[in-house]
């Protein structure tokens, strides 16, 4: 029950209000009598403290509640409550027991009866497979056969699994190996690779710390990897292995052997820096990068200005994205990718970012014979999604005018104060000092105004004469409201020219993902819209990487624009279906022809967002009993 209620409680965490029990059921793929069950164990796990409120709105989090709750079950030392907890305890305390456990002095230690413990050991069999390890049983003994290296990756695999849905924490790495000393161990290598010349990759460099803290704890109890007769050396990694050793034995006072340490300074070569930093390009270029890696990138940037219309021609851009292919290929050989926390939200806030990465990654696999995973595709997607912050000219400052009546120079100071605060989102236009102001004679896109203004439009801002924190924070959710309202308003007509009766499908019914596309595709292969190729085309990108950019829609498509015109071929459905890790209501199949190229950047950015409230689309859905309430539903929700 508690894995239950636990992913149930990962569900209201990415809630920010109130989620009834049939989203629940729907997200969790169970029934609403279930739900409730979970709500109830999750309630009495954390009793007294109040961590889910229930209403007719359904349930919600009580964030701090929840807060004291997670960091209360952390903290726990000697407590095996839950499954998890006991799993990850019977791991470790065979991967120091070479000679086994007894069953019944495991129950007896655990407080727990040997049924549960036989349940919880099945589990560890799962995981030790995985990673090359064994449960061997004789009698009541229980054995974990394998490497130290096995025995490693297994404890490796426990962590890691815990960060799959943020950071790996590296309180709770210090706290299981009793590293007090990690923190600060992670400031000095930090300095001493910023001294060499590195870039340090934040999101990557807490998974090298718990393996070192894996390497100092099994080193202290005797456990060590077998040394090499036949060293190889890299000398690129040198300086990097030493200060490694140093920094061990000062703060660990441990002696690692070659093998660990040459192992770590691998991982910290290959997923956390990168050199060149304070170096210019070309030198980057001549002496780090190699000229195959980086001629590929050239041609993949080519590519990209073909099919997507997106300029990426940027020395230092291409470069840096060399130096990380080079990386990538060494962590795809190894069969050891980087986690990156962050792709859920690349995927959701910038699918059309995600989308050029995917292509880009799908011709990296084809040119270099490796595959990617999404964490490693949302690398190349910050790549490309930094550099296009970078030169994002698309979102220009909005027009301001302020209403300040006169007095001394009030008007003045306000004006000054707002440009300091916001002048890289608005550009001032006109200052009224008077106080009869007609609201409706402006043709900025917001006014700021420290008088009431009854009557007036959405668009004018009170605020006070000398400018607050909160009334900072009001005009820039206004900024966000009128942008929105502006790509919404820029994109509405021609996002539903894309839509047509003969391509709508209500409560349709697949098997999996591949099904779906080619329940799709083959509306718009009879409509001679696309041919077979594009619909195998789909297929493949899916295959690449889940198109479920959010938790309610789909949206499938191919990496080329071969369409004879731009359409959407779209299944709405009342139960939402598996669709890679998310369960989906809406699964919308976007073709797109050569000509419509240069929309194709802001429809699917802007078709995404439509459907990312999820109270929304379900709203949409639903009213959406045929494909006119489906428009007129759609429509209301673009203008919201």
């Amino acid at each position: 029950m508690s894995d239950k209620y636990e992913r149930l409680l990962d569900q209201l965490v990415q809630s920010e209000g109130w989620v009834t029990a049939t989203e629940l059921a729907d997200q969790l793929g169970v029934t609403t009598r279930s739900v409730r069950s979970y709500v109830t164990a999750a309630k009495a796990a954390a009793h007294p403290l109040q961590i889910i409120s229930a209403s007719t709105s359904g349930y919600r989090l009580n964030r701090e509640a929840y807060a004291t709750f997670s960091s209360g079950v952390r903290a726990k030392d000697s407590d095996f409550d839950t499954p998890k907890d006991r799993v990850h305890h019977l791991v470790r305390r065979l991967t120091e027991a070479p000679q086994g456990l007894d069953i019944h002095e495991l129950a007896d230690s655990l407080f727990v009866s040997e049924s549960t413990i036989e349940a919880d050991l099945r589990k560890v069999k799962v995981l030790g497979e995985d990673s090359g390890v064994a449960l061997s049983r004789r009698g009541s003994v229980v054995t974990l056969t394998g490497s130290e290296n096995d025995h490693r990756r297994l404890l490796s695999k426990l962590f890691q699994s815990e960060s799959a849905q943020g950071f790996l924490e590296l309180a709770n790495v210090q706290r299981e190996f009793a590293s007090e000393d990690l923190g600060a161990f992670k400031t000095d290598l930090i300095e001493m690779l910023d001294a060499q010349g590195y870039f340090v990759n934040e999101y990557g460099v807490n998974s090298v710390l718990l393996h070192v803290a894996i390497a100092v704890d099994r080193v202290i109890r005797d456990k060590r990897l077998p040394t090499s007769e036949s060293r190889v050396r890299d000398a690129t990694r040198e300086p990097v292995t030493f200060g490694l050793a140093t920094l061990i034995s000062t703060h660990f006072d441990v002696i690692l052997a070659d093998a660990d340490l040459d192992y770590i300074a691998k991982l910290l070569t290959t997923r956390v820096i990168t050199p060149g930093l304070g170096q210019p390009v070309k030198e980057v270029a001549d002496n780090y990068v190699d000229p195959e890696n980086l001629e590929l990138i050239r041609q993949i940037v080519a590519q990209v200005a073909d099919e997507y219309l997106v300029e990426l021609y940027d020395e230092a851009f291409m470069v840096r994205l060399a130096l990380h292919l080079g990386n990538l290929v060494a962590r795809a050989a190894d069969n050891s990718y980087s986690r990156n926390p962050l792709v859920r939200s690349i995927k959701t806030s910038y699918p059309m970012v995600y989308d050029v990465a995917v292509f880009m990654a799908s011709q990296i696999q084809r040119a270099k014979s490796i595959t990617m995973n999404d964490d490693e595709i949302s690398y190349i997607a910050l790549h490309l999604g930094s550099f296009l912050e970078r030169q994002s000219r698309r979102e220009e400052r909005l027009t301001v005018a302020i209403v300040c009546p006169g007095y001394y120079d009030m008007h003045t100071i306000l004006r000054d104060r707002i440009e300091s605060a916001l002048g890289t989102e608005v550009s001032v236009e006109i200052v009224v000092t008077r106080t009869d102001v007609d609201w409706l004679d402006f043709s900025t896109d917001l006014v700021l105004t420290t008088i009431a203004a009854r009557g007036a439009s959405d668009n004018v801002v009170v605020i006070q004469p000398f400018l607050t924190e909160g009334d900072i924070e009001n005009v820039r959710r206004a900024i966000t409201r009128v942008r929105r309202h502006r790509r919404r308003a820029r994109i509405k007509d021609d996002l539903l020219l894309y839509f047509d009766e003969d391509l709508y499908l209500r409560n349709a019914t697949a098997n999996n993902e591949v099904d779906m596309i080619r329940t799709l595709g083959k509306l718009m292969v009879d409509r001679g819209i696309i041919d077979q190729s594009y619909v195998d085309g789909a297929v493949e990108r899916e295959l690449m990487s889940s198109t479920a950019f959010t938790d309610t829609i789909a949206v499938p498509h191919a990496m080329v624009m071969s369409a004879s015109k731009t359409s959407i071929a779209i299944a709405v459905n009342e139960t939402p279906m598996p669709w890679g890790d998310n369960r989906v209501n809406v699964i919308a199949l976007i073709a797109f022809s050569s000509s419509g190229r240069s929309s194709f950047q802001e429809v699917f950015d802007q078709f995404v967002d439509v459907f990312a409230d999820r109270a929304d689309v379900l709203e949409l859905i639903k009213r959406s009993t045929d494909f006119a309430t489906f428009i007129e539903e759609l429509v209301h929700v673009i203008d919201k």
